[in-house]
C-alpha cells in the first residue's frame, strides 16, 4: 500500500511506488518531451508531486492513471518551459551556430532511436502521439485516455484514427526510400 488511510505516504511507500511505475511514467514523459534529460527531470517531479499531493488522489481512476495524468501535466509544463528558454536564447545562438557540430544529446538520441516504428511515433504531433502512446504502449482504453486527457471519448477515437492513419502513411515513405 503506498499510503495509509489519512491519505499521506512516507518514504517507503514513495520508493515503492516509484519501483513500481518509474519506467512507465519516465517512457511516457520521453515520448512527450523527445528529451531524456528532460524526462528524467519530469519523472523526479512527477513523483514528488505524486508524494505531496497523495491526499488528494480520490480513487476515481486507478493509481497508475494519476500518476500519467501527472506526467502529462508536468512535460507540457516543462516543455513550455524549455520552449521559453529556447526563444529567448534563439538570437544569440543562431548568431554562433556555425561554429557547433550536432549536440553531443543530439547524436546520442539518433542513435538510441533505431527502431523504425518508434521513430515514426515520435513524429507524430503531440495530440496524435500521446493517445497512441497511451492505448497502444500502456494499454489504456479509449475512457482511461479521455478522463486522462480531459476529453470526450470521440475525441480520443478520433485521434486513435488520425495517429493510425499517419503512421501508415510514414511507413509507406519509409517502405519506398529503402
Amino acid at each position: 500500500m503506498y499510503w495509509s488511510f489519512t491519505g499521506t505516504m512516507d518514504e517507503g511507500g514513495l520508493r515503492e511506488l516509484m519501483l513500481q511505475h518509474g519506467s512507465e511514467v519516465w517512457n511516457l514523459a520521453f515520448v512527450l518531451t523527445r528529451r531524456r534529460d528532460l524526462a528524467d527531470d519530469v519523472s523526479q517531479d512527477v513523483f514528488l508531486i505524486a508524494y505531496r499531493k497523495i491526499d488528494t488522489f480520490r480513487g476515481a481512476s486507478s493509481l497508475r492513471t494519476w500518476l500519467l495524468s501527472i506526467t502529462r501535466n508536468t512535460a507540457i509544463n516543462a516543455m513550455r518551459a524549455a520552449f521559453i528558454r529556447r526563444v529567448t536564447l534563439t538570437d544569440r545562438l543562431h548568431e554562433r551556430s556555425h561554429e557547433f557540430g550536432p549536440s553531443a544529446e543530439s547524436e546520442m538520441l539518433r542513435r538510441s532511436l533505431s527502431n523504425d516504428i518508434w521513430e515514426d511515433v515520435l513524429r507524430l504531433p503531440l495530440k496524435l502521439r500521446e493517445a497512441l502512446v497511451l492505448h497502444a504502449r500502456y494499454e489504456l482504453t479509449v475512457r482511461e485516455i479521455a478522463q486522462l486527457l480531459e476529453l470526450s471519448e470521440g475525441t480520443v477515437k478520433s485521434r486513435l484514427s488520425r495517429a493510425r492513419q499517419r503512421m501508415i502513411r510514414l511507413r509507406k515513405e519509409a517502405n519506398a526510400h529503402d
